[in-house]
Order: C-alpha cells, then sequence, then structure tokens
C-alpha cells in the first residue's frame, strides 16, 4: 500500500523561495528608482510622479503608491511567517544551532545566520518604512523625502534599513540561486565560489549605491530644513510660473 507524502513542507518551501525572489527584484529595482536622486531633483521627482500615475492618467494618484505598499508588507509577512519554521524555536535549540555552527565553521550556515539577524531586524525597520509610505504616499519627492530623511530623522532607520536589506536580499538571491539552478555535482564547488563572489559583488554595489544616494538625500535635507514642508516645483512647472 502507497503511502501518501505531505507535500505541505515543499510546498511552504516553494512558496518561500518566491515570494523572497519577488522581493529581492523588488529591492533592487527599487533601489534604483530612489537612486535617481543622482541624476538631480527633476529625475527623482519625475520618478515620483510616474508610480503616482501622472504621465499616465494626467494626474498624481498617490494611493497607488500605497498599493504597492500594502503588497510589500503583505510579501514581507508571508516571507518571515514561512522562514520562521526554520529558525530555532526555544533558546535551548538557539545554543545547539550556535554550538553546531561554532564546531563546523561552515561559511554558508554562517550566511544563513546572518540572513536570520537582518531578516529579524529588517521585519522592524522595513515595517515603519511601509507603513510612512502606506499612510503618506504624497510625501514622498526630492524634498519631501529629503526632510523626512534630514529634518525628520529618518535617516538613521534608512541607514540601518540599508545594510539589512542588501545582506540579506544579496545572500537570499545566492541561496536561491544555489538551491534552485541545475548545477552538476562535478563543477559544484567552482559554481559556489562564482555565486558567492557575484553576492558580494552585488552586495557592495548596493551598499555603495544605497550609500550615495542616502547622503545626497540628507545633504538636500539639511540645505532645505529652514523651509521643510515646501515641496520641490520642477525646472519646467518653475519656468511656467515666471513666464506668466
Amino acid at each position: 500500500m502507497a503511502t501518501s507524502l505531505d507535500k505541505g513542507p515543499a510546498r511552504a518551501d516553494v512558496l518561500q523561495s518566491l515570494t523572497g525572489l519577488l522581493l529581492v527584484l523588488f529591492i533592487w529595482g527599487h533601489m534604483f528608482f530612489e537612486s535617481s536622486i543622482l541624476l538631480g531633483k527633476d529625475a527623482m521627482y519625475w520618478v515620483s510622479k510616474m508610480f503616482e500615475g501622472e504621465p499616465v492618467f494626467g494626474k498624481p494618484y498617490p494611493l497607488l503608491v500605497s498599493g504597492v505598499g500594502v503588497i510589500i508588507f503583505t510579501l514581507i509577512a508571508v516571507h518571515a511567517i514561512l522562514a520562521m519554521r526554520k529558525f530555532p524555536g526555544s533558546y535551548r535549540q538557539y545554543q545547539q544551532f550556535n554550538s553546531h555552527m561554532s564546531d563546523m565553521r561552515h561559511p554558508d550556515t554562517t550566511l544563513w545566520y546572518v540572513q536570520v539577524v537582518t531578516g529579524f531586524a529588517m521585519f522592524f525597520l522595513a515595517s515603519a518604512h511601509l507603513v510612512v509610505v502606506i499612510l503618506q504616499p504624497d510625501n514622498i519627492g526630492p524634498y519631501a523625502s529629503s526632510d523626512r530623511i534630514w529634518s525628520g530623522h529618518f535617516w538613521i532607520l534608512y541607514a540601518l534599513l540599508l545594510v539589512s536589506v542588501h545582506l540579506h536580499a544579496g545572500i537570499g538571491a545566492y541561496r536561491l540561486a544555489m538551491k534552485w539552478a541545475p548545477i552538476p555535482a562535478a563543477s559544484s564547488k567552482v559554481t559556489r565560489r562564482r555565486f558567492k563572489l557575484a553576492m558580494w559583488c552585488i552586495i557592495a554595489f548596493f551598499l555603495c549605491l544605497g550609500t550615495a544616494s542616502l547622503v545626497t538625500y540628507m545633504k538636500i535635507g539639511k540645505q532645505h530644513a529652514p523651509h521643510a514642508g515646501e515641496r520641490y516645483i520642477p525646472t519646467h512647472k518653475q519656468a511656467i510660473q515666471e513666464s506668466e
């Protein structure tokens, strides 16, 4: 008599990988859009209005940004719940795992532990950021974002989030590649080294890009601090106002 297998854990594992992949792609894409401030205030203004649907609908709809925020928050919650299945469930289990990790000194086990720590931190840091985005979707722009970062002291949260999210995403992408990529056994060691090199290069790239963007927002926020709360007027609108 055939024994039926419980496919629940396997399905949960696939869903965890899928939600993780979606979040990694979002984070990397979000980083590029956020770094538009490096191209100037007008570029960042255009990006913010694009996500509000202005180029398509003729006027901005900030609720679109709130909708995206809700979707991402839901993905994070689902991914976190699924990932917690593999966390130590008690202090005794944590001690056993910590002893095991120290004795083996296995690099990938250490990377998994880094993911646990950054994931735990990111759940609170990212949630705080998303709550602001969901509740204040119209408070995004060259001056609005810079004022929040500098005058609102959000740079502390974003600096911690920057490190946590890109370590977590980079390691997660590496682990997904090692888990799901069809790697021949004969070349597994070489492939692992290459994937790991790519992982560290990607992490370094996004940390540098994110740091440059955050510093730029802080500089703009510091300069704009005496007028905090005023919204940015793009160059083309300034020209129209001056001509009138």
